[in-house]
């Protein structure tokens, strides 16, 4: 049997637009909207949780397997090749298999990888498990900034995707605090990290909760398709807040199955795509190379591996303060100032972590840094998104984002040379010069998203494109209005 086209005519006889990005915009926040918001903070709690637990633990295998601090390196060095590979793949499970079944299954592979880890036998073992892990993580991640753009009101989309990351971030002090009480009770008992952190697994309980997205749905021409997940989520809307208002005229984009990886060579795609690459390979290098040494440097000064591990996991307690404190600008002010602000102070911050000894100044520093970086990423995840079409948003989001990751292949390694050649300072001015490129390549270079003004790097805005839809449409025309169709309230 042939299959038909997914846009073939014969197949959907009378939809030629779905509206799905005004029908969207135009609903009340509802109960639909929360338990959304409720399924992506768990999956976000979860990568934040997983994320860190190599950084915890690495400080007692030190102890227990009698490893070093390069080979601590190179176990994170491949542990972000893996994030590379697994968001670039994102990206294109994400447009293939629909945003949502690919959220559920990413979070799947890596809370399968954290139990294996629970496993480990020797390092080897454990950094093969720590690389499939982090595949997963970042391709979550990648999906999960995706789908709340597409599901959220665009005047409330940053707010909702810094709440999210607000609940999610918690899963960071969580851990650290979880591995200051367990990690030292016994010369096994770090395994018990990584079974927290496999406890991603159990998101499988939201999916009835989740909705495909329709804007995924109407970009492959599947109008029929995404008009029933609307008329769904309309009618739930409309049941708790009543009657609707009418949206605005359809915006049609022409559809497309996949979106092939030169299309980023277009100047519309390539500019975006080079600034966001900097913004995520400064945010990477410069947070994960504190995060993930914290720990093991302040053992290596001296300090024992409880304390190293309680003071870390204090300053961590920092971090959904700064994704709420996010999601209280991000609405509010143009989001390149606030990433180049808040860069500028975790770079300041982080050098004055790296200055002083006092344990109260390590850990007033360290909870600025974990504040700040926090809020930056939760900024970092709405502004991304917004500079591209939804032709181009899977592609464009989750190669950036994972040539971010790629990155701290190096991160890693220049961190323990910095560290073995010139000393512990010496890795923080690293860091905080790091912070400040980004802040100034953002100020710089960084289009301006706010109040419908979203525009590649370098192209401008041009007359007819969608407020929503970056440098252009799908198709790289301007957007057109056709005909007025009833929407149901």
């Amino acid at each position: 049997m042939t299959k038909r086209p997914r846009n073939d005519p014969e197949r959907e006889p009378h939809m030629h637009h779905s509206n799905a990005l005004n029908r969207l915009d135009r609903l009340p926040i509802s109960r639909f909207h929360k338990a959304t918001l409720l399924a992506v903070s768990f999956a976000y709690f979860f990568e934040f949780a997983d994320i860190n637990t190599f950084a915890t633990t690495a400080p007692k295998l030190i102890h227990v397997w009698g490893i070093t601090v390069d080979q601590i390196a190179y176990v994170t060095s491949l542990s972000f090749v893996g994030m590379f590979i697994g968001s670039v793949v994102a990206g294109g499970l994400a447009d293939r298999w629909g945003r949502k079944r690919t959220l559920v299954w990413t979070t799947v592979f890596f809370g399968l990888f954290s139990f294996a880890s629970v496993f480990s036998w020797d390092l080897v073992s454990l950094g093969v498990f720590r690389i499939l892990t982090s595949a997963g993580l970042s391709a979550m991640t990648v999906v999960a900034v995706i789908y709340v753009n597409e599901m959220y009101p665009s005047k409330v989309r940053g707010k909702f995707q810094a709440y999210a990351i607000v609940v999610g971030i918690c899963g960071t002090p969580a851990t650290n605090l979880i591995a200051s009480a367990v990690v030292p009770l016994s010369d096994w008992s770090w395994r018990l990290v990584y079974l927290w952190g496999s406890l991603g697994l159990l998101l499988v309980l939201f999916t009835r909760r989740l909705k495909e997205s329709p804007r995924w749905h109407e970009s492959r021409g599947e109008y029929d398709r995404a008009d029933a997940v609307l008329r769904e989520i309309e009618t739930r809307v409309s049941a708790e807040t009543g009657p609707l208002p009418e949206p605005a005229p359809p915006v049609v984009e022409t559809a497309s199955t996949k979106a092939p990886l030169k299309l980023l060579l277009q100047r519309k795609y390539l500019m975006p795509t080079l600034l966001l690459t900097v913004l995520w390979v400064t945010q990477t290098i410069g947070f994960f190379g504190y995060s993930s040494w914290a720990p093991t440097l302040l053992a290596k000064e001296g300090f024992s591996v409880e304390k190293s591990v309680f003071y870390v996991a204090l300053t961590t307690v920092g971090a959904p303060l700064g994704s709420y404190l996010a999601s209280l600008v991000t609405d509010r002010f143009e989001r390149k100032w606030c990433l180049a602000g808040f860069g500028t102070v975790i770079a300041l911050c982080g050098l004055l972590y790296g200055l002083t000894f006092n344990p109260v100044l390590i850990v007033v520093f360290g909870f600025l840094v974990n504040m700040f970086e926090r809020g930056y990423t939760a900024l970092g995840y709405a502004y991304s998104p917004e500079l591209f079409d939804t032709r181009s948003r899977s592609l464009g989001t989750g190669v950036s984002y994972g040539l971010g990751r790629l990155s701290n292949a190096a991160g890693p390694l220049i961190v323990a040379a910095l560290y073995n050649t010139s000393g512990y300072r010496s890795v923080f001015f690293f860091i905080a010069g790091t912070w400040l490129v980004g802040a100034v390549v953002l100020a710089v270079f960084g289009p301006l998203t706010r109040g419908g003004a979203r525009s590649a790097p370098g192209t401008g805005p041009r007359a007819g494109d969608s407020p929503d839809e970056g440098p252009g449409t799908a198709d790289g025309q301007a957007s057109r209005s056709v005909r007025k169709t009833p929407s149901p309230s």
